[in-house]
């Protein structure tokens, strides 16, 4: 069986990961700062996977990391929308201009 090019794993991987960094950089929402946050960690963990089949094909190193990061991620998703709700709560809007009203 023939092996495909790496570049046709990692050029998705790249406009992701691109896509996740304009999502994070331009919105004022919270629920979807999140989703371009998890965006670019799910692109990294493409990466973690390729990376792994090309340079080490018999070990499963980028696999076990890829699975760590998962459950980090799912673990910090439970944890920022806890937060997000917490925030809705007391300002009525998860906009991040509104958030300095929660200062004082």
């Amino acid at each position: 069986m023939e092996k495909l090019p790496i570049a046709l794993y990692i050029i998705p991987s790249i406009i992701m990961f691109c896509c996740g960094v304009y999502g994070f950089i331009t919105r004022k929402n919270m629920i979807a700062i999140l989703i371009s946050l998890e965006l670019m960690l799910n692109s990294v963990d493409i990466n973690f996977v390729v990376f792994n089949r090309f340079l080490y094909p018999g070990q499963l190193e980028g696999m076990m990391f890829t699975l760590f990061a998962i459950a980090i991620a799912a673990a910090e998703t439970a944890l920022a929308i806890a937060i997000i709700v917490n925030i809705f709560r007391a300002v009525k809007n998860i906009d991040i201009r509104d958030l300095n009203k929660m200062k004082f």
